[in-house]
């Protein structure tokens, strides 16, 4: 399996590097080069039954064929004429004159293309194959026929060549994972060997074979990696010491009481799995869920106090530079009064406020904190925000700047349990499952763009009773390719609507420093009105905003919709979020009737993934880890159940 492409029969130096654009370097890689879909081509038609345009497979002899040249030699086609005994089809390949050089009056051809012409029925580069007598069954024509990802100068018919001469060179050879924990036998409780689904995943008897090659491939996958999380925790408990980091409540309990309220009792019980974390003899790894506005950052700030309370110092690594800037304001807010120091490390911008330099010190920051150079004294806790805009590389590269420090990751992304335990199997998982009293109730209206007016007046009575107001766009320019409107050419219409109110301006190609003095402006109520693109979908808490409209909402997931929407109802007063859309389709307009019936993050995780697949959720959260060709944890839960007890 890891032998080169170039082991295959026919496959030199130049077809070796057109499968290298597919990511097709070994024996291996080529076997599980998975096709987009397969044909069925063996039902015959006469050609007297072709219909214009519909994909037909026909059989007969050549009775006359040559090439016609024109526009002075510079032009030709090649035809042929095929005769079944019930009419008569003309095949032609236009510019490729070497065609006559496979063909001859008298041989028994099959075709597969789809006809442009009736009169006379006439199909323009068909896919062909001779018969002969003797030979093995056809490979592309009369069978079930894969077509896989092709690339410039390997197409599909090439490519299917070349997997056929890779199976049957190689593909009894196939060998089983090791530990080899998946039953081979008879269904139902046996499964293919590895060798018989992958051959059936390129060339299946009957279409409906696939299905059952996939799942045993994705049973593979499965496995790998269940075994490589269990490898990861049983290092960890085997090798790690953990830091005592369990505390002593000095910061803590003055903390609570500055902030003026109580902590619910999804908070408190999840500060208690924490606390016996940190106190434990194996670094804690811990995922904490929370839906958008339910108090995950007091807790994470509670556990960063425990470990300060130790003596240890604290990395805090989010996604971006707005998110790590209102995390490091409201550190410096809740810890310079302990005498607790806080740096803002990102790309662009470092800064300390705070105690002295024994002090223990809280640095937060974008990726930044795992740049070469980048160096922590005596790391106790590292604490990564928006887990899923990060992978499983990144964090370890992050805890790596210590000896065995405490993790803990956070999501605002709601993940069901079964895809949880695994995409963050290694980590236990802690979730916040209740929001805190005294938030203003969120309403979610659906509106189409001729409604905007009205929407622009109901802006503008929020905005007269003291309230301030967000406008989402999905661009920063626009493009010619579409009518999805873009922030910078909105603005002003933005302006001219809700005058005399300040509008601002944010997104993510702006300076660092513009982009904290306009955030800045937002926060002290200087600016009414935020017009931004995502940029804001997290790390953005200003109570007063109590109105989010987002323009061609039907562009933006569920998942985004609803980070976006958690700008708002963060105070007392009742919020409101218009989504403003051209539902052109059923999946977007599913989408907004979704997003209106419900505040909960965790049935919108459920339908999203319902929707749109773990695809992208898989794709960060994965990288570092065992790949997925074959396997959706998502739509394959059963699957994945079945590998967990195989795996133990």
């Amino acid at each position: 399996m890891d032998l080169p492409v170039t082991a295959i029969p026919g496959v030199g130096a130049e077809r070796a590097a057109q499968l290298r654009r597919l990511d097709v370097v070994t024996v291996g890689d080529l076997l599980l080069h998975r096709p987009r879909r397969h044909e069925d081509r063996r039902a015959f038609l006469p050609i007297r039954g072709v219909k214009l345009g519909e994909p037909a497979l026909a059989r007969g002899r050549i009775i006359a064929a040559g090439v016609n040249r024109f526009r002075g030699g510079t032009r030709s086609v090649y035809e042929f004429i095929l005769d079944d005994g019930t009419a008569r089809l003309h095949c032609r390949w236009w510019n490729l004159p070497f065609m006559e050089r496979f063909f001859a009056v008298g041989d028994e051809v099959m075709v597969f293309g789809k006809p442009n012409s009736l009169r006379p029925p006439t199909m323009d580069h068909p896919e062909t194959e001779k018969v002969e007598a003797g030979d093995e069954a056809p490979l592309h024509l009369d069978r079930v026929v894969p077509v896989h990802p092709a690339t410039e100068g390997l197409s599909t018919r090439v490519l299917r060549s070349i997997v056929w001469r890779a199976i049957e060179r190689f593909g009894a050879a196939v060998p089983e994972r090791v530990p080899a924990l998946v039953p081979v036998g008879p269904a139902p409780d046996g499964w293919p060997s590895r060798a018989e689904a992958i051959r059936t995943l390129h060339f299946p008897v009957e279409p409906a074979d696939v299905e059952r090659a996939r799942e045993r491939l994705s049973l593979d996958e499965f496995v790998a990696l269940l075994l490589e999380i269990r490898r990861r925790r049983r290092n960890l408990e085997l090798h790690a010491r953990a830091i005592p980091c369990g505390g002593d409540n000095r910061f803590i309990r003055p903390f609570l009481v500055s902030l003026g309220f109580r902590l619910t009792d999804a908070q408190t019980r999840v500060l208690r799995e924490i606390r016996a974390d940190l106190s434990g003899a194996v670094p804690m790894r811990r995922l904490l869920q929370g839906d958008v506005g339910s108090g995950k950052t007091v807790v994470a700030a509670c556990a960063a106090l425990m470990a300060a309370e130790g003596g240890w110092n604290v990395a805090v690594m989010a996604p971006t530079e707005i998110l790590a800037a209102q995390w490091a304001a409201n550190l410096t807010r809740w810890f310079v009064p302990l005498g607790i120091a806080v740096d803002l490390r990102t790309g662009s911008q470092k800064e300390a406020a705070g105690a002295p330099g024994s002090a223990p010190r809280i640095t937060v920051g974008t990726h930044a904190l795992i740049q070469r150079g980048a160096t922590f004294d005596r790391l106790g806790l590292v604490v990564i925000d928006e887990q899923h805009k990060f992978g499983v590389a990144q964090r370890e590269a992050l805890v790596r700047k210590g000896r065995y420090p405490h993790l803990l990751v956070m999501t605002a992304t709601p993940i069901p349990r079964t895809l949880a335990l695994s995409l963050y199997g290694d980590l236990d998982v802690s979730v916040i499952d209740s929001m805190p009293s005294g938030r203003g109730r969120i309403r979610t209206h659906v509106r189409g763009t001729d409604a905007l007016p009205k929407v622009w007046e109901f802006v503008r009575r929020e905005l007269e009773a003291g309230r301030q107001a967000y406008v989402v766009y999905a661009r920063v320019d626009e493009s010619e390719h579409d009518e999805v409107k873009a922030v910078t050419r909105e603005l002003d219409r933005v302006r001219a609507a809700l005058a005399p109110h300040s509008v601002g301006l944010l997104h993510g190609q702006m300076p660092p420093r513009d982009k904290d003095k306009v955030m800045e402006s937002f926060r002290s109520g200087t600016t009414r009105v935020l017009v931004a693109t995502t940029v804001i979908e997290v790390g953005v808490d200003v109570a007063n905003a109590t109105v989010m409209v987002i323009e061609n909402a039907e562009q933006f997931g569920l998942a985004q919709l609803h980070q976006l929407r958690g700008r708002v109802g963060r105070g007392a007063h009742e919020s409101h979020c218009i989504l403003v859309a051209e539902q052109k389709t059923d999946a977007s307009k599913q989408r907004l009737a979704i997003m209106a019936a419900t505040n909960d993050g965790f049935e919108l995780a459920e339908a999203d993934l319902r929707l749109r697949g773990a695809g992208e959720l898989v794709g960060k959260a994965q990288s570092g880890m065992p790949p997925m060709r074959f396997g959706d944890l998502q739509a394959d839960r059963a699957l994945l159940e079945r590998a967990r007890g195989w795996v133990g």
